[in-house]
């Protein structure tokens, strides 16, 4: 993929929808991966759909949960997925083999996790009622302290580079402890109105830059630069960037995410699905992206490095991307395209040997303009770069194999591995010792070379303790899924049943014309 050719000179926002990803069951929560090569799509039934986004194809379905998948986060090679179930469980799972690696058990529902955007020993999880916690590989976890006792209902997340975790609370504090040690270095109020209407939802970092958002029960989205918000410190009063808001409907936010380059802020709304896109630097809001109407929105995330945003609603992934338009004079200037036919008109000296009217001055300075192209150096793609990183990562994995699926029959034989063609002396020497050889038989080579599937890896299972953590509480996704199922049911049933009549309906007309056909002949 050359991210050069694709770079867009006007707007670079999604315009239109580009088709949907159905995945096998209902999809619950997406993510891509670094480099928007892979999509990682959580489903209500415990598994994981890992899409290749470059072919539109699944590569891997991962079974590593029973209930629903209710969060999921790649690592920064690509090679570990992080994911969450609202059986309270949070699984570390290796995608290229689709093995569990490791699989921590909590006793209250997890809201969200994230990787340690820059290490593969920790992640950061959110539960249920309880403080965020940084959680090793190896089971050790670091509490991040609450600003407020009496309030537990936390939003957190990782900073971009992983050095610090920036919380939430309801009463609209934000506070920046460093994720090595816990230690409190900033904290500030989003606004000075009520704690009722100020309550934080969420918070989301770009990949590119310095800005986070912060998704408010106000219904405002305020943009601020980390940076400033470090050097104001403990009680700081740092100034949003921008305030994004929906003036007409006053619109609550369900997911709020920022575009690739970190230029545009893109937000779904709860009450239908719809996307709203805000261009940052001036706060203009620059498109709406309307879906299926009467269908709530689930999740929304933006591929990494393309104007490309996936939306999740009625267990359906929809794609929406710009409307690509093919210009060929941008490839060559004199390059006419024509509506209809024209008769060409050859110039006088065009199919001429040697042309009389060519600027001889230009033949002096094509030797000077011609550039040594190294063809041999792979020079690394700036899009896949942070800015304190001087090459991509050798170990990232963009692509996952598929194997094509040969069934196993009786008829089928292979010599085994140690076999060796016999040759022509032992052939004689077989020929008069016929007792002292072993004859192999169809059955010996099948039997041999028959071999047994690779058992899977075995987890490492962890039981995490949280004191005071609600254990009765039921995980909010799960509060709303009866009704919820039962809409998507009918609405899938009905659907069904329009698709099944309009077939039934096209195959009578094409039976009515056959018929009327034979009687004309």
């Amino acid at each position: 993929m050359n991210l050069e050719l694709l770079e867009s000179f006007g707007q670079n926002y999604p315009e239109e929808a580009d088709g949907v990803l159905d995945c096998i069951s209902l999809a619950v929560t997406a993510g891509f991966n670094k480099y928007g090569t892979l999509l990682a799509v959580g489903c209500n039934d415990g598994r994981v759909v890992i899409w290749d986004f470059m072919t539109r194809g699944i590569s891997k379905v991962i079974s590593a949960h029973v209930h629903p998948v209710c969060s999921v986060s790649w690592s920064r090679n690509g090679r570990k997925l992080l994911t969450a179930s609202t059986d309270n469980t949070v699984c570390i799972i290796d995608v290229a083999t689709g093995d569990t690696d490791h699989r921590f058990r909590f006793p209250s529902p997890i809201l969200r996790v994230q990787y340690n955007p820059r290490s593969l020993s920790n992640f950061l999880v959110c539960p249920m009622r309880h403080p965020a916690i940084v959680v090793g590989v190896d089971g050790s976890r670091l509490i991040i302290p609450l600003d407020d006792e009496a309030d537990t209902t936390i939003s957190a997340l990782f900073d971009r580079r992983g050095l610090h975790v920036f919380t939430g609370n309801s009463k609209g504090r934000v506070t920046v402890h460093r994720a090595s040690d816990a230690q409190l270095v900033a904290s500030f109020r989003v606004t000075q109105g009520a704690a009722s209407t100020t309550a934080i939802k969420s918070m989301e970092f770009a990949r590119r830059g310095d800005w986070f958002l912060v998704n408010s029960a106000d219904r405002i989205i305020r943009v601020y630069n980390s940076t400033e918000v470090l050097a104001c410190g403990i009680e700081g009063e740092p100034e949003p960037i921008q305030k994004l808001q929906d003036l007409v409907n006053k619109t609550m936010w369900k997911k709020c995410c920022f575009s690739g380059d970190g230029e545009y802020v893109c937000a779904g709304s709860s009450r239908q699905h719809a996307l709203y896109i805000w261009d940052k630097t001036n706060g203009n809001l620059v498109k709406i992206l309307h879906g299926t109407k009467g269908e709530l929105l689930l999740d929304v995330v933006w591929h990494p490095v393309r104007p490309i945003a996936c939306s999740i609603s009625s267990g359906v992934v929809s794609i929406w991307s710009q409307n690509q338009v093919e210009n060929w004079s941008a490839f060559a200037p004199d390059f006419k395209e024509l509506d209809e036919n024209v008769e060409y008109e050859e110039r006088e000296s065009e199919f001429d040997d040697e042309d009389e009217d060519k600027i001889v001055a230009n033949l002096h300075n094509r030797d000077v303009d011609d550039l040594e192209v190294d063809v041999c150096k792979i020079a690394p793609i700036p899009a896949f770069c942070s800015s304190d990183e001087e090459g991509e990562d050798p170990n990232a994995l963009l692509f996952l194999p598929i194997a094509p699926e040969v069934e196993d029959t009786d008829d089928t034989w292979a010599p085994p591995p140690e076999f060796q063609a016999p040759t022509q002396d032992e052939n004689y020497h077989h020929h008069h010792h016929h007792h002292s050889k072993r004859h192999y038989s169809s059955s010996d080579f099948s039997r041999e070379n028959s071999q047994t599937p690779p058992r899977r890896k075995k987890a490492k299972t962890h039981d995490i303790s949280l004191e005071g953590s609600p254990i009765h509480d039921i995980h909010p996704l799960l509060s709303n899924k009866p009704h919820k199922d039962k809409n998507t049911h009918s609405k899938r049933s009905s659907a069904h049943g329009t698709s099944h009549h309009r077939i039934h309906k096209s195959e009578s007309k094409k039976h009515s014309h056959r018929d009327k056909y034979k009687s004309s002949s």
